[in-house]
Formats: C-alpha cells, structure tokens, sequence
C-alpha cells in the first residue's frame, strides 16, 4: 500500500524522472529512495502526507550527524550539512559585524538609500556615527544633494536552521532545510 501511495505521488509530481516510478532501479520501499522522491516534489517535501515519516526521519539523522541516505540506481549527490542561522528581506545581504559582543550578523542593504541629513556632514566627511546606516554620504538625486547610505538591519532567524544542497539527476541543485 505504501510503495502504491508513493507512486500516485510520483504520477502526480510532472518533474520526477521516468525511472523512479518503473521500480527496475529504484523502489519506492527504500528510505533512501522515498526521500529523494519527496524530495523531487516542486510542493515540498512533506506536501504530501505519506513524506512526512520518511522526510522527519531524515531530518533526525541529518540532526544526529548521520549522512544523507542513499537510493540505487539514481543519479544523485548530497552536500555535507550545514548550518545558516539568519536570513535577510529582499534587498539586504547577509553580513557579518564585529561588535561589543564579538561577531555579529546583521544585514545590509545592497543600494543605497536616502537617510537623514544629520548623518552627512557638510564637507563630504562622515557624519554622525550612526548604527543603523553603512557609509552615509551627499549624492546628487534628482537634481538636488540627498543624504544616503546603506540602511542597516536585524537578520532574521530560521525555524529551520540547518540544511543540504540536494541534485537529482543532475537537475539544478536545491537547497533542502531542515
């Protein structure tokens, strides 16, 4: 029953290459195999509910240091885990900052924007110290002298933390969190 649900799932998934449904060099009944056919799945991994167990148990083994599984027969590879804590809003970059608490991440963002004057001195030196804009200066915009710099912000945290860069048969490389 479960090896006929993972099927109808792959039926369903337009993107899963043909050979991972013939069972002739993949079967859907290896864990390995079931992650990486819940894997494939432009919805998501767990879009579907018979993903859940075989995508939770291998996000407990990634957690335990364990090596991503494997499946017979299919073109795959798999990135060492990794660990990326933050993120940030379109626009930004992710940056690092030392600061009184030793290195910290924060976001920049990657143009300049209009800030306050204060922040520009009048003879094209740094302004006021300000820690939440990166190299505020006078730049002509339309037409006038503006005040910018690059606004700087909170990263924000990932629920899920950790991830792997994931290729199936040589497709474009995903990168998989958990």
């Amino acid at each position: 029953m479960k090896s006929l649900l993972l099927n109808s799932l792959l039926s369903i998934c337009c993107m899963t290459p043909p050979y991972l449904i013939s069972g002739s060099k993949a079967r859907a009944e290896d864990w390995g195999c079931q992650v990486i056919l819940c894997l494939s799945n432009p919805g998501g991994p767990t879009q579907y509910g018979e993903c859940g167990p075989p995508i939770q148990k291998l996000w407990r083994e990634l957690a335990k240091g364990h090596s991503f599984p494997t499946c017979s027969g299919v073109g795959f590879h798999s990135s060492r885990p990794g660990f990326e804590p933050y993120y940030c809003k379109a626009g930004y970059r992710l940056a690092g900052e030392d600061g009184v608490r030793g290195r910290q991440a924060t976001c920049v963002s990657t143009s300049p924007q209009p800030v306050s004057d204060a922040l520009c001195s009048n003879d094209g030196d740094f302004g006021t110290r300000n820690d939440s804009v990166l190299s505020p200066h006078w730049q002509r915009q339309d037409g006038r002298r503006q005040c910018m710099g690059y606004p700087i912000a909170r990263p924000n945290v990932r629920s899920q933390p950790h991830y792997v860069d994931v290729t199936i048969d040589g497709a474009a490389t995903q990168r998989v969190w958990y």
